[in-house]
């Protein structure tokens, strides 16, 4: 149709809707936020009108929008300024959420390959991030898991009559590094760490450093410290089997255990083993 002499077919807002399959409270959204402007407006009926030409305009908006930009982007993009900072920003997002899909359907296919449990009924992994933390730490070769009971309190006490006013972190976080590259059941060397709320002053074997955070397979076991092989096993089975690489050396957090649970049966240690995609 015409309007007001004009040469150019125009459409009112219904017409170019069903042509454009855009909503018009979609139009009208466009026009409200300047990112499409109808090409005329009647000054007695206020009806909107829109051409060909912004039928183009609109097609590219739609395709920009699939991609998942939002008006604002679209604008920059349509203006041609900062189009290139829009487009690999939007790239770097779904390349993460491409990452993130194939993450889960990894799990998925090792859940219902049956691996999971014919192999170890009563564990389970997840990803974490271990936060970044502050610990004081000693490194140390014990002979056993059961000197932990004597070694570990010894180490608590040295530090709190060192530093009266020193606090652990809350929620606590007291876990073991593992230094020997493999799983050993004695003479394993060992960092004992700490979680606390402020750095001090190195003093003799004892160490306070800050640590990075980073992400981590964790896998809850239950039971006594002589049943941790199993739970290494699956932790290192589940890390191959879903595509990760292990980035540095296992801890073992524990979580509950002799001081305050009298079953060993209820002992409960979570194992962390750092991880980058392979």
């Amino acid at each position: 149709m015409n309007s007001q002499g004009r040469s150019e077919a125009m459409y009112r807002i219904g017409e170019f809707s069903k042509m454009s399959k855009a909503t018009i409270k979609t139009l009208r959204y466009y026009d409200e936020i300047d990112l499409l402007k109808p090409e005329y407006i009647d000054p007695f009926t206020n009806y909107r009108f829109y051409t060909t030409n912004q039928l183009f305009k609109l097609h590219h908006i739609q395709a920009l929008r699939q991609i998942g930009l939002v008006p604002d982007e679209i604008k920059m993009i349509l203006s041609n300024a900062n189009k290139q900072i829009v487009l690999e920003k939007r790239k770097m997002e779904l390349l993460a959420e491409i990452e993130n899909a194939t993450q889960q359907l990894s799990r998925i296919e090792f859940i219902l390959s049956g691996q999971e449990e014919e192999t170890f009924m009563h564990y389970q992994a997840i990803i974490k991030e271990l936060p970044e933390c502050i610990v004081y730490s000693k490194k140390m070769t014990v002979p056993s898991y059961n000197d932990y009971f004597q070694l570990i309190p010894a180490i608590g006490e040295k530090v709190t009559t060192k530093y009266t006013d020193l606090k652990c972190a809350m929620p606590a976080y007291c876990f073991i590094v593992y230094l020997d590259g493999e799983y050993k059941e004695t003479n394993f060397k060992v960092e004992f760490c700490e979680a606390i709320t402020e750095l001090k002053e190195d003093f003799e074997d004892i160490v306070f450093k800050k640590m990075e955070a980073v992400n981590a397979v964790s896998v809850m076991h239950r039971g006594p410290y002589a049943g941790l092989n199993q739970a290494y096993a699956y932790a290192f089975k589940w890390i191959e089997d879903n595509g990760y690489a292990v980035l540095d050396s296992p801890r073992e957090s524990y979580i509950d255990g002799i001081w305050n649970k009298e079953d060993e049966t209820e002992w409960l240690t979570e194992l962390q083993i750092p991880i980058m995609r392979k």
